[in-house]
């Protein structure tokens, strides 16, 4: 079985020899190192490159564990250039290694080689190479499988295939195993020895419990506003226990650091302003959300939510969480307001519009934005098309928005 993850591809193959590091970042284990040393090297050699000029370093495992000193990486590269025609350097979780930024700035002076890294953590990517190269370095992120990555799979089941996405989410290997059973014991095991290990022993974390349990508040909130001092008031009250607002917010930042959850702020449409608390946190997999708790909470509308946001993210738009007045003292709330370019959506995620009332009630919020960028509800209903209703509002289908990436220009 091969997922070819051609939106991804594509974006490296669009960026060959632009002269600049090649930052493939995303969560531990959602395909980073598949899409480099198969598809992307798949990619090299169809076109002609030979095998010897595809420099391969992977920095997560024991054979290649050495290169993690700067000086050893940097002679190693340099001895298997021979001459003159173009090399790639695909070098795997990059921030394992010391004093990595010098290293790939030395690099970027080598006219005939070409270099593409991964990268588990966001502070490393994102804060260090972005500053550092001054321009130099080009991030492509990349996300755990999508649903429409998933569907083909599934011969046009949509019952089965949402069910089993909205449940397993899309770590690439959970595809793998066939049986209830074994996909959520990989995930458990995932979740506990990779993701909550690797947060833990780098940042230094002493109350494991304490942290854990915050991951398991977090995962029982999607689609609901929070913040640290909420959530400080919520341990004592609940769990007994003293877990400060700065110390949940130290907490936070690690989990958005290594790509686990993404938090959102609140935009007020109306005032054009951000407002930083309270705000919103989306898991960057929902399989891994509900292996923080035991898989024991469907809430199907909050999972849509959740995978709503995620595709947006993955499609390249900025989204954040509106809030609209609608009286003087009162105010609604727009899913998400996604903007790329100079163009922007006005979002909401309704599981069922059974009743007129409910459909009022979605579009409330919307109707209440003065401004001429579009507005769309999507629904889990099934509808043979989207269609605009008599405010203007375009109602779509979640399988229309899932499966067609040109969906919001419908």
């Amino acid at each position: 079985m091969q997922i070819k993850r051609d939106f991804y591809l594509n974006q490296l193959i669009d960026r060959k020899h632009n002269g600049m590091i090649k930052i493939v970042s995303g969560i531990r284990r959602c395909g980073k190192s598949y899409l480099l040393s198969e598809l992307f090297t798949g990619h090299l050699l169809d076109n002609g490159c030979a095998k010897d000029h595809i420099i391969h370093i992977d920095l997560d495992t024991r054979d290649d564990v050495k290169y993690r000193n700067p000086d050893t990486c940097n002679e190693y590269v340099k001895s298997c250039i021979k001459d003159d025609k173009m090399y790639y350097l695909l070098l795997d979780e990059v921030q394992m290694m010391e004093d990595f930024v010098s290293v790939l700035n030395g690099f970027l002076h080598i006219r005939n080689l070409d270099v593409y890294v991964t990268g588990s953590n966001s502070k490393f990517l994102s804060s260090d190479v972005v500053t550092e190269f001054r321009g130099r370095g080009d991030e492509i992120r990349v996300y755990p499988l999508s649903f429409s990555e998933i569907y083909p799979l599934y011969h046009d089941n949509w019952k089965k295939a949402w069910e089993d996405y909205t449940l397993y989410g899309g770590i690439p290997l959970v595809l793998t195993y066939q049986k209830e059973e074994q996909k959520v014991k990989y995930l458990k095991n995932l979740f506990k020895e990779t993701y909550i290990k690797d947060i833990i022993d780098r940042n230094g974390i002493k109350n494991t419990a304490e942290f854990e349990e915050l991951l398991e508040i977090l995962s029982s909130s999607i689609g609901s506003l929070i913040n640290p001092k909420k959530l400080e008031n919520t341990f004592k009250s609940l769990k007994h226990v003293d877990l400060t607002a700065p110390t949940i917010k130290q907490y936070l930042d690690y989990l958005q650091d290594a790509f686990f959850i993404n938090k959102v702020l609140r935009y007020d449409i109306k005032g054009k302003k951000y407002i930083n608390t309270p705000f919103k946190c989306y898991f960057t997999d929902i399989g891994l959300r509900n292996t923080c708790i035991d898989f024991r909470q469907a809430e199907e509308s909050h999972i849509m939510e959740n995978i709503i946001y995620n595709e947006l993210k993955i499609r390249g738009y900025n989204v954040d969480v509106g809030e609209v007045n609608v009286t003087a003292k009162t105010s609604a709330e727009v899913d998400f307001v996604a903007n790329i370019g100079n163009k922007r959506y006005y979002i909401q995620s309704a599981l069922d519009l059974p009743t007129p009332q409910k459909m009022m009630q979605e579009e409330k919020s919307l109707l209440n934005i003065r401004d001429g960028f579009k507005k769309i509800i999507i629904t889990n209903n099934d509808l043979l098309r989207p269609y605009l209703d008599e405010n203007g509002i375009t109602i779509m289908s979640l399988k229309e928005f899932l499966l067609n990436k040109d969906s919001l220009e419908v």
